[in-house]
C-alpha cells in the first residue's frame, strides 16, 4: 500500500498518507492530512458515524469554528454528528483518527454523550498528555512512525478504558450493516431489552438515540453516492428514503448544506483515498 498520494484534484486541500497495516484496536482507522502550500485552508467538515479525534503534529494551529461561534485550536475531539463545523488554518499536519463509538467511551476515558460541544479541546480530556503526544509526533521521522505513535497509545488506552454494553455493541454494528436501515424496535425485541431501555442505554454509552444513529448512517452512505456524481432522486429510492425531499431534509439537517452543495464538498472528495477499506 502506498504511504502517500499525490496531487491529483486542485480543489482537494490536503495531502494524504495511509498506514501500511489496520490498527490493533477494532473499529478504529486513521489517516495523515498535510495542507498543501498553496495557501491557507478553510473547509466545511462533513458528518461521519464516528467519532473524530485529530491529533496536531505540525506547526499549524489546525482552528475549527463551529456553528455557535465556539472555536477550537490544535488537538481535538469531534462528537458523533458535529454540525457546522469548519476547519480553517495554514501548514496543518495532523493524524485523523476515526473511532467506532463502541470504542470511543474506552479511548478517550469518557462516553461521547459527554462531550458537551460538537467539538472539544483534548487537552481538556487527557491533559498534558496531549503536549508530549504532539511532540512525539512532531519528532517522528515519517507518517509510518506517527501511525505507529498513535497505535501504540490507542491501544494503551482502549485497554484501560471501560467497554460498552455487548448489546448496545450489537445493536451498533447491526445498525452500520444494514446502511441505517435496520428497525430499531425489532433490534430491541431480539436482544430482549424493551424500547425505553434500549434508548436510554444506547444514548448514554454511544451519545446519541439509536433511531439518530441509523438516520446519520444512511445520511453518510447517500452523501458519499450524491459526491460519486449519483442523482439525488437514485440515492433516495435506493437508500431507504420515502422520497427526494425527505432526502434533503436529512442532508440539510446533518450537514447544513443542500444535496446539490453537498456532493461538490472537498471534505467528501478525499475520502476515498483516506478512508479506502477501513
Amino acid at each position: 500500500m502506498r504511504s502517500t498520494v499525490p496531487e491529483r484534484d486542485a480543489a482537494l486541500a490536503w495531502d494524504v498518507a495511509r498506514p501500511s497495516r489496520s490498527s490493533r484496536v477494532a473499529g478504529l482507522s486513521m489517516a495523515g492530512f498535510r495542507a498543501r502550500a498553496t495557501g491557507p485552508i478553510d473547509l466545511r467538515a462533513i458528518p461521519h458515524p464516528a467519532v473524530t479525534l485529530v491529533l496536531e503534529s505540525g506547526n499549524g494551529p489546525l482552528v475549527v469554528d463551529n456553528a455557535t461561534g465556539r472555536q477550537q485550536r490544535g488537538s481535538l475531539v469531534a462528537r458523533l454528528a458535529f454540525g457546522g463545523v469548519r476547519v480553517r488554518g495554514e501548514k496543518i499536519e495532523c493524524v485523523q483518527v476515526r473511532l467506532s463509538p463502541v470504542v470511543a467511551r474506552a479511548v478517550l476515558g469518557v462516553s461521547p454523550a459527554e462531550l458537551d460541544h460538537a467539538v472539544v479541546a483534548l487537552d481538556d480530556l487527557w491533559g498534558r498528555e496531549v503536549s508530549r503526544i504532539r511532540e512525539r509526533l512532531g519528532q517522528a521521522r515519517s507518517w509510518q512512525e506517527r501511525f505507529a505513535v498513535t497505535d501504540a497509545l490507542l491501544v494503551r488506552r482502549r485497554e484501560a478504558g471501560p467497554s460498552v454494553d455487548p448489546e448496545v455493541a450489537w445493536i451498533w454494528t447491526r445498525i452500520v450493516g444494514s446502511r441505517g436501515r435496520a428497525r430499531i424496535d425489532e433490534l430491541a425485541l431480539e436482544i430482549g431489552w424493551s424500547r425505553k431501555r434500549l434508548w436510554s442505554r444506547f444514548r448514554s454509552q454511544i451519545g446519541l438515540s439509536p433511531k439518530r444513529a441509523a438516520r446519520l448512517v444512511r445520511f453518510d452512505h447517500a452523501a458519499h453516492r450524491l459526491a460519486a456524481g449519483e442523482g439525488a432522486a437514485r440515492v433516495a429510492a435506493e437508500e431507504g428514503y420515502t422520497d427526494q425531499s425527505h432526502l434533503h431534509r436529512d442532508i440539510l439537517a446533518f450537514s447544513g448544506v443542500t444535496p446539490g452543495t453537498v456532493a461538490g464538498e472537498p471534505w467528501l472528495a478525499v475520502d476515498g483515498t483516506a478512508w479506502a477499506g477501513s
